[in-house]
């Protein structure tokens, strides 16, 4: 078995991307496999403005900057009567370009950013698929690989999972565990010649109540004059007794719909119905002797605020800075991978809870603003994904007086199941 790697990394999706060019910047020998040939269709294409660093780490500024990815300045909700909020303006808080980002097609986004890692000195191979981690006793120490039929067992100091829903690691030691109150599926597709605002609300993500708030849409305007459209409820409604169509599925939500349906009124739409379901769950453990878990791989949290790309960059930088510091030691052991076990959560815990807010009949950011003005900053703080600062979490002392939000998950301790 081939042992001369510091890290493998299964999964060339953002977080992959970001562990590997990180930890080869550190001056590791990283390898990347990934099961696709990119570039590849994945959902989720809006960014958090909090990406900003973590970009500019990367190296990325420059490249997202010339790109015609169009740029979020700020998130609408539309209520379940159709009534528009006023846009939430991240540059109203902060008028620095770190409080802008982009709305991305995901097949040219991680394309750029699995590319970075190779212009980075990350080693890259696509169409390499990993059947399992390979453990001696309780550390990994590799993996089987599968290209194209040949196996290979290719070892390394640290494995990270960055499977994403694929939670590769998590299935094999069964890990998963599913967040009871959060199980959406989505159905979506793209449309060309949808409507857009004008001015700074342009690029708006536009998150739009079903009438009678069984579910929501979203709408994200992409280049070349392309919306991805998609409603999100519970299984239960969105698929049971509706026909195998999705398309006409999705035809007949957004006719019921009228916050989506005038949005729609000069559009075609240009591609098939996607299928996803997106059952929040997390992973019991974030790290073991030996491995890692990174992005959705460890984590996945509903998609209404968009923080799924976000979460893959932010848990990838932190996980590369643990595995770097990790291996300077020559200590890979769970305590010293799982260091930003207890940041990471606390963030995630920030996004849930505003999560759960939102999917509370009694709960309108309208309402709350009106009533507590004092922590509307706070609102767009935890919407731009400021969601790992000192009290910004305090505005959930007073919103848990309104609806009820979940505990905090156990902090996954890299040592305890």
């Amino acid at each position: 078995m081939n042992t001369s790697y510091d890290c493998l990394v299964v999964g060339g999706g953002p977080a992959g991307a970001t562990v590997g060019t990180l930890l080869a910047d550190l001056g590791h020998r990283v390898l990347i496999l990934e099961r696709a040939r990119f570039p590849r269709h994945h959902i989720g294409e809006s960014l958090m403005p909090q990406t900003y660093p973590t970009f500019k780490r990367l190296g990325l500024l420059e490249k997202l900057k010339a790109s015609n990815f169009p740029t979020k300045e700020s998130v609408q909700f539309v209520s379940a009567s159709g009534k528009d909020s006023h846009p939430y303006y991240f540059t109203d808080r902060d008028p620095g370009e770190w409080s802008k980002t982009w709305q991305v097609p995901r097949d040219k986004f991680d394309q750029i950013m699995l590319d970075n890692a190779r212009n980075h000195g990350a080693e890259v191979r696509e169409g390499v698929g990993v059947k399992e981690v390979i453990f001696d006793g309780e550390r990994a120490v590799g993996v089987v690989a599968n290209a194209e039929g040949a196996m290979e067992e290719i070892g390394a100091k640290v494995v990270v999972d960055a499977t994403g829903m694929n939670t590769l690691l998590s299935r094999q030691l069964g890990l998963r565990v599913a967040d009871p109150d959060l199980k959406n599926g989505a159905i979506y597709a793209y449309y060309k010649g949808a409507h857009r605002d004008q001015g700074r609300n342009a690029g708006a993500t536009i998150i739009i109540h079903t009438p009678d708030r069984k579910g929501w849409f979203w709408s994200i305007g992409l280049p070349d004059d392309m919306t991805s459209i998609g409603v999100v409820a519970p299984p239960s409604y969105l698929f049971t007794g509706r026909g195998d169509d999705p398309v006409a599925t999705l035809d007949e939500e957004i006719a019921n719909c009228p916050g989506v349906k005038w949005r729609l009124e000069n559009a075609e739409r240009v591609s098939s119905a996607h299928v996803t379901s997106d059952f929040s769950y997390r992973a019991t453990k974030i790290a073991g002797d030996g491995w890692v878990l990174v992005g959705d791989a460890f984590a996945f949290l509903d998609p209404v605020y968009s923080s799924g790309v976000f979460l893959a960059l932010k848990s990838g930088e932190m996980a590369a800075d643990a595995i770097h510091a990790a291996l300077g030691a020559g200590d890979t052991s769970a305590d010293a991978l799982g260091t930003f076990a207890p940041e990471l959560m606390a963030g995630l815990q920030n996004i849930r809870q505003l999560i759960y807010a939102f999917y509370d009949d009694a709960f309108s950011f309208g309402k709350f603003n009106k009533e507590f003005p004092q922590y509307r900053d706070h609102i767009v703080r935890l919407l731009i994904g400021d969601v790992f600062s000192d009290g910004v979490g305090d505005v959930f002392d007073e919103l848990r007086t309104w609806v009820k939000l979940p505990d905090p998950f156990p902090v996954a301790k890299s040592t305890t199941k």
